[in-house]
């Protein structure tokens, strides 16, 4: 068994299965999109045909959804899983991010969240997205504290009790519309129901994978991802890796061609930032190169599904720097997906 060669896979990187940004999406169940335009290739690299009208196209219309889920960070999700999910997340969320401003000294009452909830819907009703500037001039005008990082924290609270979601996918700048009118509405799982939802959409994505694992990517807790596992055990296989339990859901992909040994993975990207250890890709003595200490991560080089190296987007390209030992990797293989990596990033 390659554990390697089963991510590669499962994670859509080699041999990949769906046409479109949203098939992506979906399979994937949550992906991490941090950086604006780096998350843009995040899905084209996973696509059969990279295609940035695919995205924009999927984005714009409302299929694929991009918000603070779990882990208070930026996702990108399928609409039909976007209710559910915040439904999930949003509670632990709220609190997560109390405490972070309570570290700082700062407090937000729960009547001053509500008066910017009514601000932004307000903002909402006679237009179809809004940007942080719109919101900041919005409660400037209701003479609310216009601090940007403040109005900030107002649009992320309206994220997590589901009142807004992205809008149209700009060059730029994050725009947000309200969920309702861009939202069908669904019924929801219950809870139980909704964490055994996540644990198969994230092993049949990630596997194998460990308990330690999904509970770093999903934020629950260890008896509520475990409860998870166990209520679809039955899908899943287990196999021993360095003397740990990983699970290999039913759905995984194990079996596939290769096709270049070289990938451009992005920065914060799931083939990395989705595993509480990540040993299997990346050499405990490169990591310093992979992210740092405070949860920064950077485009790394995989030659064969193993960190090997940094790129970054210069004005002439791709510039991009092996690690010690990797002198196997050739320029050509790396400038071959410059013109890929460049459709979805090269946005004015």
């Amino acid at each position: 068994m390659n554990a390697t060669n089963i991510r590669l896979l499962s994670q859509q990187l080699v041999s990949p299965q769906f046409r479109t940004a949203y098939e992506v999406v979906e399979w994937m169940g949550a992906m991490q999109a941090q950086e604006y335009r780096m998350m843009r290739w995040a899905v084209g690299m996973r696509m059969k045909s990279p295609s940035m009208e695919s995205l924009e196209k999927d984005f714009n219309e409302g299929r694929i959804i991009r918000s603070h889920l779990f882990r208070t960070t930026w996702q990108l999700v399928a609409a039909e899983d976007f209710r559910w999910m915040t439904e999930l997340c949003g509670e632990r969320n709220i609190k997560a991010v109390e405490g972070f401003l309570k570290s700082y000294g700062r407090t937000l009452s729960e009547k001053e969240y509500q008066k910017g909830n009514e601000i932004i819907e307000e903002l909402l009703q006679d237009r179809d997205e809004i940007t942080i500037e719109d919101a900041i001039r919005g409660f400037a005008e209701k003479d609310i504290d216009t601090d940007r990082h403040t109005v900030s924290i107002h649009l992320r609270r309206a994220e997590f009790e589901g009142l807004i979601c992205s809008g149209t996918l700009t060059p730029k700048t994050n725009t947000y519309a309200l969920t309702s009118r861009k939202i069908h509405t669904t019924s929801l799982p219950s809870k139980e129901e909704a964490i055994s939802m996540l644990a198969r959409k994230y092993f049949r994505s990630h596997s194998p994978a460990t308990l330690e694992d999904f509970v770093w990517w999903s934020g629950l807790r260890v008896k509520e991802a475990r409860d998870g596992i166990n209520a679809i055990k039955d899908e899943f296989g287990t196999v021993n890796i360095d003397g740990a339990e990983y699970f290999i859901h039913q759905d995984a992909r194990t079996k596939g061609m290769r096709g270049s040994d070289i990938h451009l993975l992005p920065s914060y990207d799931e083939y990395l930032i989705a595993y509480k250890s990540r040993h299997i890709a990346l050499d405990p003595a490169w990591k310093h190169k992979a992210h740092d200490n405070k949860g920064i991560f950077w485009p790394v080089i995989l030659k064969g599904g193993i960190v090997s190296g940094n790129w970054n987007i210069t004005k002439k390209g791709i510039g991009y720097d092996l690690f010690d030992g990797n002198d196997t990797i050739q320029e050509e293989e790396i400038r071959s997906e410059q013109d890929r990596v460049m459709r979805f990033y090269d946005k004015k």
